[in-house]
Formats: C-alpha cells, structure tokens, sequence
C-alpha cells in the first residue's frame, strides 16, 4: 500500500504558518538555492560535465578540479574553474528568493541566520549581514596565502582574473599574497584539503552556535533550501536543529523533499518561496 502525496496546497499552508508563528529564522542553503540565479548546481558527474564540458574530454570530476593539488600540479587551469565561478558569481543577480527571506527575518524578533556550503556570497549581495552568516565551506570573496606566511586571509574584492574560457585557463597574472607573495588560492573547503585556512569560518560558527543557543529558546523556523545528500552538511545541520522541540523545518527540494515527518516542499527555492510568501 503506498502512503498519500501530501497535498501541495496544503504544505505551502503549513509551511506559512510556521513562519507566521516563528520567532527566529534559520536558513541552510545549498547549491540548489542559486539554480534560479542561473547558477549551475554540479549535480553528479554529468551535471558538473554539463557546466563545464571542457573536463568531460579528459575525464576530470569536480572533486579533482576542487583539490589544493590541481593548485600544485597546474595553476592555470585551477585559476581557470575557480576564475570563471568567481566572474560568474560576481555578475549574476541573486534571484528574488533571498529579499522573500530576508524580509521574512527582518519580522522576527530573534531575526535570522544563514547556515550555507554555498562560496558565492549571494546572500550578502542580498542584504544579509555578515554578522549573520556561517559559509561553512568558505568563500570565494576571500583568499589565502598557499606560502609560509600561517595562509593569511585576505579579500579578493580588488582581485581580476582574466580566464581564457575556451581553453578555461586562467591569464597571467594570477593572484598572490600581499604580504609575502607566494601564490594565493581560494579560503574554500576544497576536497582532501588539509591547507584550507578555517580561521574566518570558525569565527562565523562561534557566533552561529551563540544565536541557535539563544534562538532555541523560542519558537524557530528552519528552512532548508537546495540541499543534497552528496555532501550533506547543511542537511545534517539542519536535520540536528531541528530535533530542538520549539523547532520546525521546511525542506525545499524539487529532488530530495522528505522530511522525516516535517514539511517538505517538491519545489524549486523561488517558486517555494513565493508560494509561501503569498500565503503570508
């Protein structure tokens, strides 16, 4: 015997009244919340092949593109993926979804907080504040040193990368470190990455753990957006959090919507959002 489908109209219902009654808001963001900016997901091997057919030839998967050894054995191709994301990041628009969010938080007396593997920024450009953030796989608007220097941190918004797309290699000259030298590679969590400086991220985590313990104390929202299950951290997060009595979650994923008895949405992060904001 097969169990009901929920009615959609009905979960966009519930969902509303979990954000209406709400006095905090935890966001956990993954790939899938950029799609509708015109972002590519990465969605298994065929899906990074399709954002990037140049590594399909050759054989290469995200995983060995995203790799401090790509950095070692040829910068100019690593510089190209992450130069090309970078200038792609930088002149797409965060889609509509972000400010439905943001305006969201802004009711709630505890406010909201991002939890997010996304390196894009896109929720800053949007309006949330960094004092609100936790990029738990870094981002690209920051770099470090890959020299002698304990991988000094500094911002990558002065910084230029001329990428030659047919051959997705990065033009000289690449990024370096401005106090030493030495090349720079992106602050991101890259794959077997024993070099990632964590310094910034750990502080971001310090003040996410101080607003959850004084967010759980109320009624809390959780809506997760564009998670996977490949590389389920902001899923496992959120799936944590939302063991906390005064929580509720809302998982929005056109792919993977269930929810362990909470509210899961078979959407897309715009459309799931906009229905819900109607609701409001």
């Amino acid at each position: 015997m097969t169990s009901a489908v929920p009615d959609l109209r009905q979960v966009i219902n519930d969902a509303a009244e979990v954000i209406r009654n709400a006095d905090g808001l935890l966001i956990g963001a993954g790939a899938g919340m950029g799609v509708d900016s015109g972002l590519p997901d990465f969605r298994g091997h065929e899906g990074f092949w399709k954002a990037y057919p140049l590594f399909r030839a050759s054989g290469r998967r995200f995983q060995d593109v995203s790799n401090p050894r790509s950095f070692r054995e040829n910068i100019s191709l690593a510089w190209g993926f992450y130069g090309h994301r970078m200038n792609l990041y930088r002149t797409t628009e965060p889609h509509a979804g972000f400010s439905i969010l943001q305006k969201w938080a802004d009711r709630m007396p505890a406010g909201g907080f991002v939890y997010t593997s996304n390196v894009d920024s896109h929720f800053q450009r949007a309006g949330f504040g960094e004092d609100r953030m936790l990029e738990c796989h870094g981002s690209l608007n920051f770099l470090q040193c890959s020299g002698s220097c304990n991988r000094h941190i500094f911002p990558a918004d002065n910084i230029q990368i001329e990428v030659d797309e047919e051959r997705l290699l990065a033009q000289d000259p690449l990024p370096t470190c401005p106090q030493c030298g030495a090349s720079a590679r992106p602050n991101i969590l890259m794959f077997n990455d024993a070099q990632w400086n964590s310094d910034r991220t750990d502080r971001q985590e310090a003040r996410f753990e101080n607003w959850v313990r004084a967010a759980v104390g109320s009624q809390l929202a959780i809506v997760e957006i564009g998670c996977g299950t490949a590389i389920p951290t902001v899923r496992l997060q959120c799936e944590h959090i939302a063991q906390v009595p005064t929580a509720k979650m809302i998982r929005i994923n056109p792919r993977e919507p269930d929810c362990h008895g909470e509210i899961g949405i078979p959407l897309g992060a715009l459309e799931a959002l906009q229905q819900i904001d109607e609701r409001l």
